[in-house]
């Protein structure tokens, strides 16, 4: 009896082997030839189909960020200031959801008197504003500065769809009954085919010759594909100046996936990075 089991116990163990061999033998037939044309990062390719066995993997160089101008304006309040600059990208392919920069504010004498550091994302040949609202500085500053400091790049290999977000009907208005000096107001059309959780606008206001007299900003939440949305953005105190620019700058930080609500998230070209 024992001899007969040990003999079945062989028989099962020489059918397994037999059954791994056919099952391997019918997947390396079906397995795809890993080669350095398939699209997929394997072998020991250090990107997809290049590097390793494959061909030297083109790296691309990024230019730095460019600070086009930038200025400080009092914000209304006592020991606080605000802080813009227009920032462009020189890179058409390459976009970071990530990089940083400090805010500098300096004495008469070129001390530091207060410094703000922050961090934003910027896409492929975008131009765009940055604004830090209320720093709190003890002495008024005599000047300001912005350091740029490392970014994370990533390329953009397809076709980049930036996201069609559309301000309309813009205008600055004072307030003459309620809190406040002075709003701008205007409309948001959502033209993109996405649900975003979240949107911000920048707003600058300039006079005749394109001094920037105020900045300010606001989110908008929830803002559903066709949506149109209206926008109010309000300076509490008086500045000097008559306002005569409005530029209201929308933008989404596509590089993270939470500023898409979870029940219209798909990707689409613009996120294939």
């Amino acid at each position: 009896m024992e001899k007969y089991a040990r003999k079945r116990i062989i028989i099962i163990v020489v059918y397994l082997l037999l059954l791994a061999l056919v099952v391997f033998g019918v997947y390396s037939f079906l397995k795809a030839e890993e080669t350095c044309l398939d699209g997929v990062k394997n072998q020991n390719e250090e990107e997809i189909d290049c590097g390793g066995v494959c061909k030297k993997c083109d790296k691309v160089k990024a230019l730095d960020l460019k600070v086009i101008s930038y200025g400080f304006l009092d914000s209304g309040a006592l020991g606080e200031y605000d802080f813009w600059a227009t920032l462009e990208n020189p890179n058409g392919t390459l976009g970071t959801g990530k990089f940083y920069y400090e805010t500098i504010f300096k004495d008469i004498e070129g001390n530091v008197i207060s410094q703000k550091t922050g961090e934003n994302f910027i896409l492929p040949g975008e131009r765009k504003y940055i604004v830090e609202n209320n720093i709190l500085s003890q002495n008024r500053p005599a000047s300001a500065e912005m350091k740029l400091k490392e970014a994370e790049w990533v390329e953009f290999i397809d076709f980049f769809e930036e996201p069609n977000l559309k301000i309309v009907n813009k205008k600055y208005e004072q307030i003459t009954s309620g809190v406040g000096f002075s709003q701008a107001v205007g409309l948001l059309k959502n033209e993109s085919p996405y649900d975003f959780d979240l949107i911000t606008l920048r707003v600058v206001l300039r006079d005749s010759s394109g001094k920037v007299l105020a900045v300010n900003s606001t989110e908008m939440r929830t803002v559903r594909s066709g949506d149109e949305r209206g926008f109010e953005v309000e300076w509490p105190g008086s500045f000097s100046g008559d306002v005569s620019a409005v530029d209201v700058q929308p933008e989404v930080n596509i590089f993270s996936s939470e500023v898409f609500l979870k029940n219209n998230f798909r990707t689409r070209a613009f996120q294939k990075y």
